[in-house]
């Protein structure tokens, strides 16, 4: 089957997954205890408790952006301000909790933005650099061939540099640099999604390898469009390391000075497939998001918990997303935690929107 032929046949199955998510009414799973202390009945309890906490939520985000399509954000707390990325024209925007739309960054390298990282301490944004064979500036006759991160002023959303990473390859692979995450130094870590490598770019735009491992090969399918689909999210947390999401929902930690040593976090189950996004909380632990893109069921928001150093980790599931292909998390306004539905399947599908959604989640 040619990769034409499989396209086409991807945009079939991502129109199904949208009607199956529009079309079927899936109640979230909450967990609650077996007992309660009070003279209520428990469901009595549980329904006025979901009322207050939706009262206290913050109100979802519906940004104006038409055929924006991003599909990861980074929140930057001074301006009030999330900035999202745009697979179909390549450009970087910025969000206000009104909704409203702005572009801020429009580089001719940049084919698809994918990952988005603010890093205020050196008034950049980095973003990750994609072609899915599906946007303004695609080589629509050859997919997956571009692969890069750039780096620009938070003040202009001028150009610093834009660095090549397939340069450093040189393989004729597939790939998808899918997000990146920064030391406390500056160095950058950016994970490729389709090949096994992990990439480090200086704060001048050095980059380098720096692992590449068959522990890191993808292993999950996306029928007729993407096979081993792998590193989805990185995180730099204490300890000098890494934390790798995997796509079917397995982490993976990688000691910076050593990554040679890097292994399997243990996980008292894994996380959802397709794992899609994180976001690192404030005490260490980590939140993610799961895309229902597969099954047309709710996005899940998991809370992963650390323990001797990240070789071990606990999961609990602590929100649901109802658009299934929801595919990032961030911080927002006030230490909140909001979710990215980035209309994806209506990309993949061909078919115009007029928006996307930030969803406020619950971390714990």
């Amino acid at each position: 089957m040619n990769k034409k032929t499989k396209l086409r046949i991807a945009l079939a199955s991502a129109t199904l997954v949208v009607a199956a998510a529009t079309g079927t009414a899936l109640a979230s799973g909450g967990s609650s205890s077996g007992s309660d202390s009070g003279s209520e009945r428990p469901s009595t309890a549980q329904n006025k408790r979901g009322e207050q906490d939706k009262r206290q939520m913050p109100a979802v985000v519906e940004a104006d952006g038409a055929n924006v399509f991003p599909h990861s954000l980074d929140f930057d707390a001074p301006s009030k301000s999330f900035y999202v990325g745009s697979l179909k024209h390549g450009t970087v925007s910025t969000v206000g909790t009104d909704g409203k739309v702005r572009t801020f960054i429009d580089d001719p390298q940049i084919v698809s933005a994918q990952a988005v990282n603010i890093d205020r301490e050196r008034g950049r944004v980095l973003v990750s650099n994609v072609d899915y064979g599906t946007a303004d500036r695609s080589r629509k006759d050859a997919p997956f061939k571009v692969a890069g991160l750039g780096s620009y002023d938070l003040a202009t959303g001028k150009q610093n540099w834009c660095v090549d990473l397939t340069a450093l390859t040189l393989d004729g692979k597939r790939h998808l640099i899918s997000d990146v995450t920064v030391a406390p130094d500056g160095t950058a870590y950016a994970v490729d999604e389709l090949t096994p490598t992990v990439f480090r770019i200086d704060p001048e735009g050095n980059a380098s390898v720096v692992l590449r491992d068959d522990l890191l090969q993808g292993t999950l399918d996306i029928p007729d469009f993407l096979d081993d689909v792998g590193m989805a999210a990185v995180e730099y947390v204490a300890g000098d390391q890494l934390i790798i999401a995997m796509a079917d929902g397995s982490l993976v930690r990688v000691p910076v000075q050593h990554p040679e040593d890097a292994q399997k976090v243990r996980l008292s189950t894994p996380l959802a497939s397709p794992t899609a996004g994180m976001r690192l909380l404030a005490d260490g632990s980590i939140t993610a998001v799961s895309s229902g893109l597969l099954t047309g069921k709710p996005a899940r928001i998991q809370h992963v918990t650390p323990a001797d150093g990240w070789k071990t980790a606990t999961v609990t599931v602590t929100d649901t997303v109802t658009d299934p292909v929801t595919s990032d998390v961030s911080e927002g306004p006030g230490g909140t935690t909001y979710a990215l539905s980035g209309g994806l399947a209506d990309l993949l599908a061909g078919k115009p929107n007029d928006g996307f959604t930030l969803t406020p989640v619950r971390t714990g």
